[in-house]
């Protein structure tokens, strides 16, 4: 069985192809994607990632209040911090979504995507009726099914997202984002993908993880392609442990289009 390290390589490896070849020929590779999601599934010790931090039982990077806000991220050398800090309330991340609305046509999206995240962000738009214009995000992300739906609902209201300076947009929350039909990321905004990770405290068997992962890896990037964003992103999350982030440069994003034109782009990384 591929050990940790191994399945790293092999991920970047993929990466690297699935990068030279145009976006259509990606489409008929995508099972390269399933099958990496699938032997991350398998490979990843449950027990391991539970003990890894005695003070964390049940590990669940999916549930924020169990993990650091911002784990480091994954690189080919030791981890580096984030590329900016977070000035957000780290207690605020932690809880559930909330939404408020601001001057400008802004609505205001901060906390963890809980369940039943989606059904109330749905029942905030429909009270605002038009007025919404912009969702500012800030997240340390959550459900997928969650987040893939309210992604869903600001495209078919044509609206735009935006991650503010001093803001974290992790995990899931890249999903909502990249429903906006003006997708902005400022100066100092941090965002960062992983794997997505089961996060039920049922252990799952090998046969029910690898249909998991196969199912919403399909669900993820079906949606990501239909919201114009370039596979990159998606492969880049596959490759990361679901207990760090890969956080994304500026470049990155305009190159995966996760920012559209005119946006500014997040700040590079520190360099050390």
């Amino acid at each position: 069985m591929m050990d940790r390290t191994q399945l790293l390589s092999f991920g970047q490896r993929l990466k690297a192809y699935a990068l030279s070849v145009d976006d259509g020929m990606m489409m008929r590779h995508f099972f390269h994607g399933l099958l990496v999601t699938s032997l991350v599934f398998i490979v990843i010790d449950w027990r391991e990632l539970g003990t890894a931090n005695p003070q964390l039982p049940g590990f669940d990077p999916m549930q924020p209040q169990a993990v650091p806000v911002l784990p480091p991220a994954l690189t080919e050398g030791e981890p580096q911090n984030a590329p900016s800090d977070v000035t957000a309330d780290p207690e605020t991340l932690k809880q559930a979504i909330r939404f408020e609305l601001k001057p400008g046509g802004i609505l205001l999206a901060e906390g963890a995507i809980d369940p039943g995240a989606a059904a109330r962000f749905a029942s905030e738009i429909e009270a605002r009726g038009e007025y919404v214009k912009t969702v500012q995000l800030n997240s340390p992300g959550g459900a997928v099914g969650d987040a893939l739906a309210m992604s869903t609902l600001i495209r078919e209201k044509k609206l735009d997202t935006r991650v503010a300076s001093g803001a974290l947009c992790a995990s899931s929350c890249p999903i909502v984002m990249a429903g906006g039909i003006g997708r902005t990321a400022e100066t100092d905004a941090v965002i960062g993908v992983h794997q997505v990770f089961n996060g039920s405290k049922e252990k799952l068997s090998p046969e029910r993880a690898m249909s998991e992962a196969q199912r919403t890896t399909a669900d993820v990037t079906r949606h990501l392609a239909e919201m114009g964003i370039k596979p990159g992103v998606w492969l880049h999350a596959l490759e990361t442990p679901p207990d760090r982030l890969y956080y994304l440069t500026g470049e990155e994003m305009k190159e995966f289009a996760l920012t559209t034109e005119g946006a500014t782009p997040v700040a590079e990384a520190k360099k050390e």
